[in-house]
């Protein structure tokens, strides 16, 4: 069964040799530019997604408008996307041990924002990559995150013995 990944995941792409993917920093914060006028009332948050090129040559990568769909809430409902503050990889060269990021703004009701769901399709050498999924959401602390999943749960253990023992080292 096809699971998604949680937002921060590498996702590798056996379709493209070397590339992977990475939806990260999911955050609430305002666009550069200024807000769209299409979003009043709505909660603005930024999304960065990174692809890194582990393979031995380079690719010619290509992440832009309608290759990036972000959801929100229980039901899924789309996001206001602000294409004016977001910022794509457009046909750009990503050579061996490097990497290009796109960064994306979007909006949505504040109360939505606990569930959020960035879905990626990757084009590299004109070749379309499938669509991955990563889900998220702003405000959530690593307890609430985990919910059910393992590696959640033993990453905050990690997180927790690791923060004892450096306040114990530090008394």
């Amino acid at each position: 069964m096809y699971e998604p990944n949680v937002v921060g995941d590498w996702q590798e792409y056996d379709e493209h040799a070397g590339l992977r993917v990475r939806v990260h920093r999911l955050e609430a914060a305002e666009p550069p530019r200024g807000r769209d006028d299409a979003a009043e009332g709505l909660t603005y948050f930024r999304v960065r997604v990174t692809v890194e090129n582990r393979g031995s040559r380079h690719a010619t990568v290509h992440l832009e408008d309608g290759q990036i769909d972000v959801r929100i809430g229980p039901d899924g409902e789309s996001a206001f996307i602000d294409w004016r503050n977001s910022q794509f990889i457009e046909g750009f060269d990503v050579y061996p041990l490097r990497r290009a990021t796109a960064v994306l703004y979007a909006a949505g009701p504040e109360a939505s924002l606990s569930q959020v769901d960035v879905q990626v399709q990757l084009r590299a050498d004109d070749e379309w990559a499938e669509r991955r999924l990563w889900a998220g959401g702003i405000g959530l602390h690593e307890q609430a995150a985990g919910s059910g999943a393992v590696r959640d749960g033993v990453a905050c253990q990690v997180s927790n013995f690791l923060r004892d023992q450096a306040e114990e080292g530090t008394a």
